[in-house]
């Protein structure tokens, strides 16, 4: 009886950090419900969570916002085209070793000082639970997703210079952030939880807005959605603007003071009032440019 009440308490200890890691979004985060299934889910198997979708839909923003909510410290990871696996783990900085041999250094005689611990290595030996962001892993080589496959599956590592082997004692939840700019190894994605980001809809850009710039008049920010929705919504846009740059886009509104009005088209122009903000290069400009051509040409 002693031991079922023991295991009774046990279990109802485990339930409450269960709960306790639970992610439902913050106040400056709008998290839809798909999303916050993925992190949890991703959070229960202990998988890293493979994030994609558009550039500015709030991928990276995802992980600070996970390690906000849950009370854990992050450690972050930005992955660059000549990154290598192995900096995420160690490096040896064996020259600084020889230079200090020839100065005669008493600190020569232990290799320790001379090694550099990677991001990983951070998130192994932190006391307690982590989140650790490898954010656009595809920036980096074909190859260097295999090369961190056993060390995200077995959470552990050997350094060869010292002998020892590097393992987490908290397993940390691991978000990997993709712009979708390559292919990623089948064997890579089998172990990880996937998740694609909707770009969001009228309703849930309305929330994020809101939590953004709060107290927006409705007239405005319908007007400027709808004309936003449009630009995204044009054939043969080389880049649809995306959820940071409307945010940038009515934040500019607002500081020139503008309403509804101000963002009605004279038919001079097919670009929307400061467009700059939206449009990120000049063959989505000449397109919208050409398309004001025409409609005048038709009247």
């Amino acid at each position: 009886m002693l031991m079922f009440v023991g295991l009774r308490t046990k279990n109802s200890a485990l339930k409450k950090v269960e709960n306790k890691m639970k992610f439902q979004g913050t106040q400056d985060y709008v998290a839809t419900d798909d999303l916050t299934i993925a992190v949890n889910a991703a959070v229960t198997l202990e998988r890293p969570l493979l994030v994609k979708g558009e550039p500015g839909t709030g991928k990276t923003e995802l992980a600070r916002q996970v390690s906000a909510a849950l009370g854990l410290p992050m450690i972050e990871w930005n992955i660059k085209s000549t990154t290598r696996a192995q900096q995420g783990l160690y490096e040896y900085d064996a020259v600084s070793r020889l230079r200090d041999s020839q100065l005669g250094e008493e600190r020569v005689h232990d290799v320790k000082n001379y090694i550099r611990k990677g991001k990983l290595w951070q998130a192994f030996e932190a006391e307690g639970k982590t989140v650790l962001l490898i954010d656009e892993i595809d920036k980096a080589d074909i190859e260097f997703p295999n090369d961190l496959l056993q060390e995200l599956d077995k959470m552990e590592f050997f350094v060869y210079e010292t002998g020892e082997t590097i393992k987490a004692e908290n397993r940390p939840i691991v978000i990997i952030t993709s712009n979708n700019e390559k292919e990623l190894p089948d064997a890579f994605l089998r172990r990880c939880f996937f998740h694609y980001i909707q770009f969001p809809e009228m309703d849930t850009l309305r929330k994020i807005v809101e939590v953004h710039h709060p107290g927006i008049k409705e007239s405005l920010l319908t007007t400027a959605l709808t004309q936003f929705y449009e630009i995204r919504e044009q054939q043969g846009l080389k880049k649809k603007p995306s959820t940071s740059e409307v945010l940038d886009w009515l934040k500019l509104l607002l500081a020139e003071d503008m309403d509804a009005a101000d963002l009605k088209k004279d038919g001079k122009s097919a670009l929307p009032k400061l467009h700059g903000a939206l449009l990120k290069n000049e063959q989505d400009v000449h397109l919208f440019e050409r398309l004001a051509f025409m409609a005048r040409a038709q009247k």
